[in-house]
């Protein structure tokens, strides 16, 4: 108990270690992964107060408030409801124990210190980041597109008369494609499944 007390006290309690693939199993977030959705875990930090798991799927959080608290609140952080933003990685100075990267995800903004020893793994997962960020981005502009295309359409093609077609006819076939339009759409452009990403860049 003496030694979590002052670790804390030197602020070295939350030097998260990388998880090695063989020990997922033995970590708190492992519970929370949907392995049964065919949810991965990819990438894992674990300090004295924090998990930070990340899956194909969604960063699962097992939020910690001290060193010395069993208490436990988990954060689930699905990728396409919470873009990755603003992701930043600090290498460590001479005398430093540790490297940190930080990013946003929605609103929140975390900062995750890591052992500067193993910076070489933490590059990998600051790569996938910046790359999920990106896609993410690039798919919302295209999803706007597509949107704004469908309403100049619906727009010019609820001015024109279709002759020998009743008003509900024409109400009923507009709403089913448009349906259909925007379904479509986010299928393509709404990307929930990150593993690709993960897989190309996380060398395990």
């Amino acid at each position: 108990m003496l030694k979590k007390f002052a670790a804390e006290a030197l602020g070295i309690s939350d030097i998260g270690k990388i998880i090695a693939p063989s020990d997922y199993n033995k970590v708190d977030a492992d519970d929370y992964v949907m392995h049964e959705d065919d949810e991965k875990i990819y990438f894992l930090i674990k300090s004295k107060t924090d998990e930070y798991c990340f899956t194909n799927l969604a960063l699962i959080h097992v939020d910690g408030t001290t060193a010395v608290s069993s208490k436990r609140t988990l954060r689930r952080y699905d990728y396409y409801e919470y873009p990755i933003s603003n992701v930043l990685l600090e290498t460590a100075g001479v005398v430093d124990l540790d490297c940190e990267i930080k990013f946003s995800i929605g609103q929140e903004t975390l900062s995750i210190d890591v052992d500067k020893k193993q910076i070489e793994q933490l590059k990998d997962l600051y790569k996938a980041l910046i790359r999920i960020g990106q896609i993410a981005r690039q798919n919302n502009r295209y999803l706007n597109f597509s949107q704004r295309s469908l309403d100049i359409s619906a727009e010019v093609f609820g001015k024109c008369r279709m002759d020998g077609i009743s008003l509900e006819e024409n109400f009923e076939k507009i709403t089913n494609y448009s349906f259909n339009w925007q379904l479509d759409s986010a299928k393509k452009y709404i990307v929930k499944d990150f593993g690709y990403v993960f897989e190309k860049y996380i060398n395990e």
